[in-house]
């Protein structure tokens, strides 16, 4: 067999191209007839040129990258942030509503409108309900004070006042939540009005709040509730909303789709309780600002 000199690296490359013949040979070793290839020296003489003038090149264009006055690492290692859309306001008043809910569904809702309307004549452009505004927060009260609210109307009073409302006094409302019916399944439910009194949003509770602190505080919303699946930003005319519910103001991946959406303000209309409430509700705030 003829043999010639090759380099470290030819030797390399020959075990390679042996050891991946052998292993998909199907006969024994000691059966398989196997060949080393030989590289003609003036083949690799040839290869060996051709490269050191491709490394010349590329040290050559790398020079000439970097000192281009167009270069900037800093904007390489940090991407620059999207601009946010400009908002249709620089200034406006929100109306935040705190109420009192009790057993009477429609003295709830006319409590409500009460509060709206003192809201606006203050000068709030936009106005914030509290969450399960309409019924006592209870797993035995969610079923029986639901409304459809798709259907509208007689099917959901309470979301028929908070259309006519912000269309009468041409304000935004982030209405608070409600019990909602879809079907077989009941969801917590928060509805957002524009200043025409149409629906421009709907937002599902999407975490649920199930606790359980021995002696101070047990409640599983999931036990009558259905989790929402989608984050919600509406266009008002008072700017991009991102809706929250409650519980959804713990979980910091929905703020941040917000902003990645351009969001102008977060909405996560409450009822947190007096055991969790002081420990979470502030701070949570405070961090997803």
């Amino acid at each position: 067999m003829k043999s010639s000199l090759v380099s470290s690296k030819n030797v390399r490359l020959q075990s390679a191209i042996s050891r991946s013949f052998l292993q998909h040979s199907s006969k024994p070793i000691s059966e398989t007839p196997f060949f080393i290839p030989i590289i003609p020296t003036n083949t690799i003489n040839l290869y060996n040129q051709r490269y050191q003038n491709l490394q010349f090149q590329i040290r050559s264009n790398s020079t000439s990258i970097m000192s281009s006055s167009a270069f900037k690492p800093e904007q390489a290692r940090l991407p620059p942030a999207l601009p946010l859309p400009s908002p249709p306001l620089t200034k406006f008043k929100i109306g935040i509503c705190q109420l009192a809910v009790t057993p009477d569904k429609e003295r709830n809702i006319q409590h409500a409108r009460k509060a709206i309307e003192e809201a606006a004549q203050k000068g709030a452009q936009l106005v914030v309900l509290p969450e399960i505004w309409n019924s006592p927060y209870s797993n035995d009260s969610f079923p029986v004070y639901a409304e459809d609210i798709d259907a509208g109307h007689d099917a959901s009073p309470s979301t028929a006042m908070l259309s006519e409302v912000s269309s009468r006094l041409k304000i935004t409302v982030v209405g608070g939540s409600i019990p909602e019916r879809c079907g077989d399944k009941l969801y917590n439910t928060c509805c957002v009005f524009g200043t025409d009194g149409k629906l421009k949003a709907k937002h599902r509770k999407i975490h649920l709040f199930d606790i359980d602190i021995p002696g101070k505080i047990t409640f599983m919303e999931s036990k009558t509730l259905t989790a929402g699946e989608t984050p919600t930003v509406v266009d008002t005319d008072v700017g991009r909303i991102g809706v929250g519910i409650c519980y959804d103001i713990r979980f910091q991946e929905l703020a941040m789709i917000y902003a990645s959406r351009g969001a102008h303000l977060l909405c996560y209309p409450g009822a947190f309780n007096m055991t969790t409430g002081p420990l979470h509700w502030e701070l949570l705030q405070r961090a997803r600002c």
